[in-house]
């Protein structure tokens, strides 16, 4: 979703000078030699909008996320440094019914139906329904932060999805067990 990996840019972009100002001074601390710093960012929220992806807002609603990975400095072969991040985005949350919460959905004959969590809630002890952890981590992109200057160019855009549309999941057999 565009949305999201704008998201994602942003927490790498708040963060991607200082990440580079810290590895070049290691790597000064360092005498000259190789450096290889791990990052992370903070925990963020995102909320998915029934306006963008009505899928992801019903299903998931919103999630916590954040952005890995390890910067590193290294001179070339004419010893200009080379400053890279490799990192990649994590997304997780937890599937269940806040009862202070509710979801109001748009019928097509112009009325709202509102349905609070508790309502839903009930629907597990029942057997219908089931609360679960959700979780996932794109693949390791590689950006160049820059040489002498820093790097300002667009960030890698993530993989298309490998799913095609179909309905099996891989790691699923792994996730049940927990």
């Amino acid at each position: 979703m565009p949305s999201f990996n704008a998201h994602i840019e942003e927490g790498i972009r708040e963060h991607q000078a200082a990440w580079r100002d810290d590895a070049l001074a290691e790597f000064r601390r360092n005498g000259g030699q190789p450096v290889s710093m791990p990052v992370e960012t903070g925990n963020r929220d995102f909320t998915f909008t029934p306006d963008v992806d009505n899928n992801w807002f019903y299903a998931v609603g919103s999630t916590r996320s954040n952005v890995t990975g390890v910067v590193t400095v290294v001179p070339d072969e004419n010893g200009q440094l080379k400053v890279g991040l490799d990192c990649q985005a994590n997304t997780w949350d937890r599937y269940n019914w806040d009862e202070s919460k509710s979801v109001t959905v748009s019928l097509p004959w112009g009325n709202d139906m509102s349905i609070p969590d508790s309502q839903m809630a009930r629907l597990h002890p029942t057997g219908i329904a089931q609360e679960f952890d959700m979780a996932g981590s794109s693949s390791v992109k590689h950006y160049d932060l820059g040489g002498p200057a820093s790097n300002q160019g667009p960030l890698p855009q993530p993989d298309q999805p490998g799913r095609e549309c179909d309905r099996t999941d891989p790691g699923r057999e792994q996730q049940e067990a927990r």
